[in-house]
């Protein structure tokens, strides 16, 4: 696989689908894919995708100044 295509969806973060005679796959880059399984991980904690959910809604005046950036 040449590796400007391994390049290219680092930069990018878009998949490519990689089509096969038998099987297919999906390349995307590996902090893509950490950050797909982190997300997977916070969802599967009970009450955690409800509480994101409400802290979003949070007016940003109300965050912890040390969460500020």
């Amino acid at each position: 696989m040449p590796y400007s295509l391994l390049d290219d969806v680092a930069a990018s973060h878009d998949p490519i689908q990689i089509i096969g005679k038998l099987h297919s796959a999906v390349l995307i880059s590996e902090e893509d894919w950490r950050v797909i399984q982190e997300i997977l991980y916070l969802t599967s904690i009970p009450g955690m995708r409800e509480s994101i959910m409400e802290w979003l809604k949070s007016p940003i005046e109300e965050c912890d100044e040390e969460l500020a950036w």
